[in-house]
């Protein structure tokens, strides 16, 4: 599985920014998808999830009712995208995309995301 991530950038403190990450390649598996981050001199944490279908959605209390997932199952490749709302210089780090069966994890390449005060 290739996950491909994009939209990251600089923003100001409050503004709002989309991330979204393609998988492709071996789409037999119902893949849960998630976003991690790691900020400069941190560990790698957890943002969000969602399950294969999109019904549950997971987020880190860090930003639940700022950030929300979604995801569109196509044929070939899953597109999964982070709206970020409000955001904080504490949300600046490098965002990952993750695929997940029960017994794998695939990751994407990251996308900096800077938010300056």
């Amino acid at each position: 599985v290739q996950l491909q991530a994009s939209g990251g950038g600089l923003v100001q403190a409050g503004d709002s920014l989309r991330l979204s990450c393609t998988a492709s390649g071996n789409m037999y598996n119902r893949y849960r998808m998630g976003w991690f981050r790691q900020a400069p001199g941190k560990e790698r944490e957890y943002v969000a999830g969602i399950s294969w279908s999109g019904s549950s959605t997971y987020y880190d209390d860090s930003v639940q009712g700022r950030f929300i997932i979604s995801r569109i199952n196509a044929r070939d490749t899953i597109t999964v995208s982070l709206q970020m709302n409000n955001l904080k210089p504490e949300d600046t780090a490098v965002y990952y995309c993750s695929a997940e069966t029960p017994n794998k994890v695939y990751w994407g390449q990251g996308t900096l995301v800077t938010v300056s005060s």
